[in-house]
């Protein structure tokens, strides 16, 4: 809706003012001209794939079924996994008793103490892979660079081999290492805060999470992202969900920053 309005707002004035329709460059394209969302990912001058781009969470709408990733035990879009990271998973995630408690009573108040919607704090990492905002991703050598169109946030992806720290000060969006593995870049995160939500349903994450993921750019269009939490203070195991997310073709980031003009708070009164 935001991205909507904002639209029609430009047509009002200058078509160029927010680069919504600015073409991006070196498209992929089928004899007919349409975009080949299916040809393979670009490289980087050392061959490994490229992740740079303009990255959408699959909200379930953006691709028909025959244009997705071939299935995997893990099909639920990211807006499934916005409301329950572990949807899908075979008896849901794996909560320790105390988290199993806090998540049925945070789902009893409608999630009204959900960090970021009540107090527009950020959402870390991994929550941020299945928000509806887009991300740009900006590889360049030793370093991938996410840019977050929500709260104009960041993220640094070290690929330059240093270690995570070992006694790190929690972050929102932690520490994270990452090297290749073949075609996959294989990334590792510690350092989170204590008490973000994974998910509106009220998942928790604790300062003993550590976090991996495995990026792997399926064609040109799709980004498939393996997201393995193990969390011993949370959960009583290890698990592991999938994300896909879609590349946005001519626009931009625009800035959506929670506090601005956020009336919503008032109105999450719980039952």
């Amino acid at each position: 809706m935001k991205r909507m309005v904002v639209a029609f707002i430009v047509i009002g004035g200058s078509l160029g003012a927010q680069w919504l329709n600015y073409p991006t460059p070196g498209i992929p394209r089928t004899a007919d001209g349409k975009p080949n969302l299916s040809a393979p990912a670009p490289k980087t001058a050392d061959g490994k794939p490229d992740l740079s781009g303009i990255w959408q969470a699959d909200d379930g709408r953006y691709l028909k079924p025959e244009e997705r990733p071939a299935p995997s035990p893990f099909p639920q879009s990211s807006i499934q996994r916005w409301i329950d990271f572990g949807a899908g998973l075979p008896g849901g995630l794996p909560y320790q008793p105390w988290a199993a408690e806090a998540v049925k009573q945070r789902k009893a108040q409608n999630g009204k103490d959900d960090p970021t919607s009540a107090a527009c704090m950020p959402l870390g990492v991994p929550r941020l892979l299945v928000d509806p905002e887009y991300r740009k991703i900006v590889q360049v050598p030793g370093l991938l660079l996410v840019l977050n169109e929500r709260n104009a946030g960041y993220r640094q992806i070290f690929t330059d081999g240093r270690p995570l720290p070992e006694d790190p000060q929690p972050t929102w969006n932690g520490y994270s290492s990452g090297k290749w593995e073949g075609d996959t870049l294989v990334v590792r995160t510690n350092g989170l805060r204590d008490g973000m939500w994974l998910d509106r349903a009220g998942s928790p994450i604790t300062d003993a999470a550590k976090l991996t993921e495995r990026f792997r750019r399926v064609n040109y269009g799709t980004l498939e992202i393996e997201v393995t939490m193990d969390d011993p203070k949370a959960y009583t195991k290890p698990w592991t969900v999938k994300v896909n997310e879609f590349i946005a073709l001519n626009t931009e980031l625009m800035d959506y920053i929670c506090l601005e003009n956020e009336k919503d708070a008032a109105h999450m009164l719980g039952k």
